[in-house]
């Protein structure tokens, strides 16, 4: 039998969501009022609030505040006579799960219900799975892990350098939920993935009329994770005019919205990610110094998953856990010589890249066995043989272009990648592949050297 904390001012209808309650097996205690809410939570929490918007004494919104900051994980429906886009988007900002406008018919709340449920009972599930596959690795993959549940209970911010594909997300978010600031939000933000001028409101926000098509207040990224962790995801591609804002911030912890005269002070950890070297980046004079230090209280290098093959098995039970819908479920399993294949193989995409391939082989396998056969509809490059190791003799030119053309042909062509494993721009591998008179992207699927 589950509990749940009925709040309303108005009397019928506190009476009337009750008795529907109990009809369904539900324990139930109701409040009056915001105050008396907060205060039979607080003294016995429970997984599920619904509560009105409107009261005399307070609003939704606080009930929402206050019983996330007592039991974050409670799922609460808000219930509400005078619906609008607002209050909705606020609500389900502040933690609602969802917002539904009286008159409701109750087999309506009642779905609301099971979906919440639902999706909290899948991503319980989804974050164990994760935490488990993450703890389980070996060698120095596991020592990244120890190394970062141990920084997650300080207050330090942190910068993850790692190839892509390698779970820098998935590593920040681990992070998050050691930490002390679990309860709060893990917000996001691509550094790469908007102009100059829409990055700068994204993280810092505006106010209305702040330029052409601001037509409303808009909290930026630091302030929705206020009391959580934002992650600055690829903070190599921040433009370096935006740098020394973002060095202010941290400096400060507090922000100006675009067009606003008064900070606002912010209370957030900040995890930086980037698949490119940051001190790299210092030396060509594209990131400042100061905001490196600044942002590199800690750092983490995840391993490329070629560092680590021992952990390819467990990660694919992980994935075959995730992905497996066949009749066979968990009984999915890969032959020694397909796992054998696989950990010859050098994974230039990484645990992505290993994801995907797993996706497709479960996918095209008739049986739970997945063999080797698989392979056979599937494009799975083979391991680099060891004729190609580079021979005495030949001189720096010749070694650089071999390098390159290996990279390439282990990354299908895909110069972003080859730049990442290499370690430099892609600028510098698109330059090498003119100097040395490479194929240009396209016209070739293999670069590969000719022995």
């Amino acid at each position: 039998m589950r509990d749940v904390l009925v709040v309303d001012d108005e009397v019928g209808m506190r009476a009337a969501l009750e008795a529907s309650f109990r009809r369904q097996g539900w324990r139930v205690r109701t409040a009056g009022g915001k105050n008396e809410a907060v205060a039979a939570f607080r003294a016995a929490p429970c997984p599920l609030v619904v509560t009105d918007m409107r009261m005399g004494d307070g609003n939704g919104l606080e009930v929402i505040q206050e019983v996330r900051a007592i039991q974050p994980e409670t799922i609460i429906i808000v219930l509400t006579a005078f619906g609008s886009v607002t209050d909705a988007v606020t609500a389900m900002k502040s933690g609602a799960f969802d917002y539904l406008i009286k008159p409701v018919a109750f087999d309506q709340l009642q779905a609301a219900i099971g979906r919440a449920f639902a999706n909290q009972e899948g991503t319980v599930a989804a974050t164990a799975r994760e935490d488990s596959c993450l703890v389980q690795g070996s060698g120095s993959f596991r020592a990244v892990i120890e190394r970062a549940r141990q920084v997650a209970k300080t207050e330090a911010d942190i910068v993850v350098e790692a190839e892509s594909g390698t779970g820098k997300e998935v590593l920040a978010r681990f992070v998050h939920r050691s930490s002390l600031r679990s309860a709060g939000p893990f917000v996001a933000v691509n550094c790469a993935a908007f102009p100059e001028h829409l990055l700068e409101s994204e993280l810092f926000g505006h106010v209305r009329g702040a330029f052409t098509g601001a037509t409303a207040n808009k909290p930026g990224k630091f302030e929705l994770a206020h009391t959580g962790t934002l992650l600055l995801d690829e903070i190599g591609e921040m433009p370096l005019s935006l740098q020394p804002k973002l060095l202010r911030v941290l400096q400060e912890r507090e922000v100006d919205r675009l067009g606003d005269t008064r900070p606002l002070k912010v209370d957030v950890r900040v995890i930086a990610t980037t698949n490119r070297s940051l001190r790299a980046l210092i030396q060509e004079g594209k990131f400042r110094q100061d905001l490196y230090y600044r942002l590199n209280v800690v750092g983490l290098a995840i391993p490329p998953l070629r560092e680590h093959p021992a952990d390819i098995p467990e990660l694919i039970e992980h994935f075959i856990a995730k992905h497996s819908r066949s009749q066979y479920g968990a009984a999915v399993r890969f032959s020694a010589e397909l796992l054998q294949r696989m950990r010859s193989y050098c994974w230039p995409g990484n645990i992505r890249e290993l994801e995907n391939f797993v996706r497709r082989a479960l996918a095209l396998s008739p049986g739970p066995l997945v063999s080797v056969e698989v392979l056979d509809g599937i494009d799975f490059p083979q391991s680099t043989p060891a004729s190609n190791a580079l021979e005495a003799g030949l001189t720096l030119r010749e070694v650089e272009k071999q390098l390159l053309e290996r990279t390439l042909e282990a990354t299908g062509g895909n110069r972003t990648r080859a730049a990442a494993m290499l370690g430099v721009s892609l600028r510098t591998v698109r330059n090498k592949i003119r100097e040395y008179g490479l194929p240009p992207r396209g016209q070739e699927v293999s670069y590969g050297h000719a022995g």
